[in-house]
């Protein structure tokens, strides 16, 4: 029998595994989402209670629906730039790189917690042009570790909210200024959601806590001098939404009649 690895998080990393386990559980659905066997297979090699999670098969959309938006993005800016840089931030246990499997082109940079990438050195295999950097994101120091001269893409999915917003705007701000040109793709949440933070189960039985609301590009493009905005968008609006049952999508229809709902949760686009 394999011993499993143990996992003792809290705070914002500990919000990772709630994401791991949604896309594990998408997984075994009829009809996934996402349809993620790394996670499948690497949530049985964890010990770790999931019901602590407070995710379950029903809520599992609301991460799913957004990293296959990600994934979505992604795909497009590697299509048109086939030798980049990706720097996926906060990336926690996401399969990303392995899913979207880019070309030999592609390096493809993991930034997180060292606690954290040392787990993903455990879980994940070696692949070539595939690092992973144990560092804050808010430590500027990371940046030397990733090739300066290539078009870089940044994603950041379920990591804005938890920083402040003096070292959100750094860290983009660093980055627009680290590489000749490039993509910022995040999610965020508005001043209601962060307002709210109180009603997210995951958030709560972390411990963690949401500091940054955004409420709309302005909020960037005024902030992060050499940004354009290519698309913001509710999660409401994305196409791997408009692909659920017809009661998520009736309750986006309720929600959407009030701009602060259906802005709560926002997907950001910029080209530098």
């Amino acid at each position: 029998m394999v011993e499993k690895l143990h996992v003792d998080l809290s705070g914002a990393p500990q919000t990772m595994l709630a994401t791991f386990y949604a896309k594990a559980l998408d997984a075994d659905l009829p009809n996934p989402i996402l349809g993620d066997r790394w996670a499948k297979e690497i949530v049985d090699r964890i010990d770790y209670d999931w019901s602590k999670t407070s995710i379950t098969t029903a809520n599992s959309p609301s991460v799913t629906t957004r990293s296959a938006h990600f994934d979505n993005w992604a795909r497009q800016f590697l299509a048109v730039h086939p030798e980049a840089n990706v720097v996926h931030l906060g990336c926690g246990l996401d399969a990303r790189a392995f899913r979207l499997n880019p070309g030999p082109g592609v390096e493809w940079y993991d930034v997180d917690y060292p606690d954290v990438a040392d787990l993903r050195r455990q879980l994940f295999p070696h692949r070539d042009n595939y690092h992973v950097v144990s560092a804050s994101v808010t430590d500027p120091s990371w940046l030397a570790r990733v090739r300066p001269e290539r078009p870089t893409l940044m994603i950041a999915e379920g990591l804005t909210m938890y920083l402040t917003e003096s070292d959100g705007l750094a860290l983009l701000r660093r980055i627009v200024d680290a590489f000749p040109s490039g993509e910022l793709q995040f999610d965020a949440f508005n001043r209601l959601g962060v307002r709210s933070q109180w009603m997210n189960a995951v958030v709560r039985r972390s411990g963690a806590t949401l500091y940054w609301a955004i409420n709309g590009p302005g909020d960037i493009v005024d902030a992060v001098p050499g940004v354009r905005l290519l698309a913001f968008q509710s999660p409401f609006d994305s196409a791997s939404f408009r692909g659920l049952a017809w009661f998520y999508r009736a309750m986006a229809g309720v929600m959407s009649l009030v701009p602060s709902l259906r802005y709560m949760a926002q997907y950001h686009r910029y080209a530098f």
